[in-house]
């Protein structure tokens, strides 16, 4: 491999999150992406909907988070992320 086991791309820059996380325009692209495809539209909606909770004040946190998890976590819902892991979904503990 190269010396100094540096990468081509400059490493990170090219990650996911780099790119669609954490640069505002390609966070805006990849979420219209998401928001227009077909499958993948309920991930965009909880997404802006994950961000506007951690926005939210402390006290509407227990409120918003169930409502969180019956529209997106519920089997059988309109907007169900049957993509995401049983953990993932989990109501925290303590």
């Amino acid at each position: 491999g190269p010396p100094g086991g540096h990468t081509q791309d400059g490493g990170q820059d090219t990650s996911f999150r780099w790119q669609c996380v954490e640069q505002p325009i390609g966070k805006l692209l990849f979420r219209r992406f998401l928001e227009g495809a077909p499958g993948f539209a309920a991930a965009g909606a909880l997404w802006a909907e994950l961000e506007a909770f951690e926005q939210c004040e402390e006290a509407e946190r227990a409120k918003m988070a169930n409502q969180l998890r019956g529209r997106f976590f519920t089997p059988g819902g309109a907007e169900h992320c049957s993509f995401l892991s049983a953990s993932a979904t989990a109501p925290p503990t303590g």
